[in-house]
């Protein structure tokens, strides 16, 4: 298992040591999340108006997106470089079935007890835009523990951490395009993007093609969380059916009794069914692609 996963962590989500509840009080000039959710409506209304006027369906997030204050800085600001992939690909890593143990798509036994929390099974199938299964494609996810906390050294969000629980795992699609782990449900936590600002429920994918220059990374969420609307991040998708197939269904089929819970969710790579993925680096002409 990589041990530098987490450093994949955005820093923006992640929370700087506790401040005093009255600090943030006083504070005047600290903007809340109604001040987040008026900006977050008025995107949201005039986006609805341009589709009525014939615009186009926006399938990707924003680049700029001002409730996401940090937005601006997360992509490039100049022409990109281009870079000759092979020699790129001379000095990366190769990965096969050997180097991926079965076991490390189960999350619950990688320490010497139980993890806290629900434990969930989260499975779903890799396609290509026109529902071909994508098989062999390396799968890898990291996620906060139950109570909302990351094993981040950058992480000092006031909530537990587990010593059973270290929140990575990987696995390889198989030949019918699936992928399966066995996890807790990550908790909700708080980020510094305004006052009392919490990020859903969710857990990083990240998914490599053939080599390691064609990796892509996303985000799962859980159906019915109450912080949607109110997300920054989420809702840098300004289209409801794009930011649906973010959220993962709950599935009776895959729940195992007196055990685990069962969601499932495919990420889709290509098309206009595409999974919404982190190609902020791209721009609109990586879309296409």
């Amino acid at each position: 298992m990589p041990e530098d996963i987490t450093a994949e962590l955005e820093s923006e989500e992640l929370v700087p040591p506790a401040e005093p509840k009255a600090a943030h009080q006083l504070d005047k000039a600290v903007e809340s999340q109604a001040d987040l959710s008026a900006e977050i409506t008025a995107i949201g209304e005039a986006y609805r108006r341009a589709l009525k006027d014939g615009g186009q369906p926006e399938i990707q997030p924003r680049l700029d997106y001002p409730p996401y204050r940090s937005s601006i800085l997360r992509h490039p600001t100049k022409s990109l470089q281009h870079a000759d992939p092979e020699t790129i690909e001379l000095y990366s890593p190769a990965f096969g079935h050997q180097d991926v143990h079965a076991l490390e798509s189960d999350l619950t036994i990688q320490h010497n007890g139980e993890p806290l929390g629900e434990r969930i099974i989260v499975s779903g199938k890799v396609l290509d835009g026109d529902g071909r299964p994508v098989a062999g494609q390396l799968v890898e996810i990291w996620q906060a523990n139950s109570s909302g906390r990351y094993i981040h050294k950058r992480d000092q969000h006031p909530a537990p951490i587990d010593p059973n629980f270290t929140g990575i795992g990987r696995c390889i699609t198989g030949p019918d395009g699936s992928y399966r782990f066995i996890t807790i449900k990550p908790g909700a936590y708080p980020w510094k993007n305004h006052l009392n600002a919490w990020r859903p429920a969710h857990i990083h994918f990240s998914l490599f093609g053939t080599e390691f220059t064609q990796r892509i990374i996303t985000q799962m969420y859980f159906p019915g969380d109450q912080l949607f609307p109110l997300d920054p991040i989420y809702q840098t998708i300004v289209d409801q059916d794009a930011r649906d197939r973010l959220v993962a269904t709950y599935d009776h089929s895959l729940t195992e009794p007196e055990w685990a819970l069962g969601y499932n969710w495919d990420i889709v790579l290509t098309g206009p069914k595409r999974t919404w993925t982190e190609n902020e680096a791209l721009g609109a002409e990586g879309d296409e692609e």
